[in-house]
């Protein structure tokens, strides 16, 4: 078909109307606006590309390149969800997207030109329905974007001094500290949709604890000084970014420990700097993403994705780690990409095997594939045992 500027608008916004549909009762099951933030993100772009691209390039249009334009529309809603650090599923966006494009073909090929009998004559356009398709889609988008706001968490302000915890909180809340804001004795978060930005926590069983919370959200967190955890995490989800925990030589802290949460939505840890303790950062049975993370001087293991659980780790720099530097054990699936482990020690008071320094090891009945990471300066290379497999690539 031939489509005019506007016919290319309108028959855009037509389907917006069906991503709508499915966006508005997905982010009521998640509890979350990422479906409503997608597909505000895929009308951009579609519209975008209609006004910039499409209509200066292709006068007509055949049928059969909808699917490589398709492609190339879910490659760039993609990248600018991941820009804008949507926290969308990316299966759950995928399927959003395919649904909606599927919906596109179907309203494109043979509904609107049932209903409108000179639809392709007219260059896609939709007549009067045009301006109130159009409508339609402005009012749900405003809608939902001032029922965010009327619901966004009330701000909390730490001043600037020592608090003493332990600091519960067990509402929907965003705590901000001051600049010099630190809390002796810990934080405790038992309430959905937490944030926790700017704050310092000196001391405490654990630095931070997460129990039973969703979307829950750590930035700019600093912890030292915990007895066991520095940000632990119990059947929650939650988004550690920009943190820095230094355990020092206590030979049981652990960094971050994310454990029991298979059943929920993944959780990230991405940014932080952590510095001794007994692991860096280790989860037990969930769904993980551990990138972009500087891990230091750690006596058991860097980074461990364990007891089954799928983990993405990528562009980690873990050094001077005791024994292993990335592990992923116990029935596990990991994909490791793109990180640096460098200097790993052999630790000869362990009889073990898989601690003889090595930079990344795949234990007990796991999957580890392995691409394009960087092992510099460790005494063993990467390393299967117990039934496991590591997957180069081809």
């Amino acid at each position: 078909m031939s489509y005019t500027l506007r016919g290319r608008i309108e028959s855009r916004l037509a389907p917006v109307l069906v991503a709508l549909a499915i966006a508005l009762p997905l982010a009521a099951v998640e509890r979350a606006w990422w479906p409503l933030q997608l597909a505000a993100v895929m009308t951009v772009v579609g519209i975008a590309l209609d006004v910039l691209a499409y209509d200066r390039i292709l006068a007509y249009q055949p049928g059969w390149l909808a699917l490589p334009l398709g492609a190339i529309e879910l490659g760039v809603v993609m990248a600018a969800a991941r820009v804008l650090e949507i926290q969308a599923p990316v299966a759950l966006a995928i399927a959003l997207f395919v649904a909606a494009w599927l919906a596109a073909q179907v309203l494109g090929h043979a509904v609107l030109p049932l209903l409108r009998l000179t639809y392709a004559q007219d260059g896609g356009e939709l007549g009067r329905a045009g301006p109130a398709v159009a409508a339609a889609v402005i009012a749900l988008f405003t809608g939902a974007a001032g029922t965010a706001y009327a619901m966004r968490a009330p701000v909390v302000h730490l001043a600037v001094g020592v608090h003493q915890g332990p600091l519960v909180i067990d509402e929907r809340q965003t705590l901000v500290g001051d600049r010099g804001a630190v809390v002796r004795g810990g934080i405790v978060v038992r309430a959905d949709g937490v944030t926790i930005r700017n704050v310092s926590v000196v001391g405490g069983a654990n630095g931070i604890d997460v129990d039973e919370a969703r979307d829950v959200v750590l930035e700019r967190v600093s912890v030292s000084g915990a007895q066991l955890d520095g940000i632990h995490v119990r059947h929650s989800s939650v988004e550690i970014r920009n943190c820095n925990i230094d355990s020092g030589e206590n030979p049981w802290a652990q960094g971050i420990d994310i454990s029991f949460s298979y059943d929920l939505p993944p959780s990230m840890v991405s940014g932080c700097t952590i510095t001794g303790g007994r692991e860096g950062i280790v989860t037990h049975s969930v769904q993980v993403m551990v990138v972009g993370n500087h891990v230091r001087r750690t006596q058991l293991r860097g980074i461990s994705v364990t007891e089954m659980s799928m983990g993405m780790v990528e562009h980690n720099d873990v050094h001077d780690a005791l024994g292993i530097g990335i592990y992923c054990g116990d029935r596990s699936m990991c994909e490791i990409e793109h990180n640096v482990v460098s200097d790993t020690r052999n630790d000869r008071a362990s009889e073990d095997p898989s601690r003889r320094g090595y930079p990344i090891v795949a234990w007990w009945e796991s999957e580890a594939d392995l691409h394009s990471n960087i092992l510099v300066g460790n005494p063993r290379g990467a390393g299967s045992f117990s039934s496991s497999r590591i997957r180069w690539p081809r």
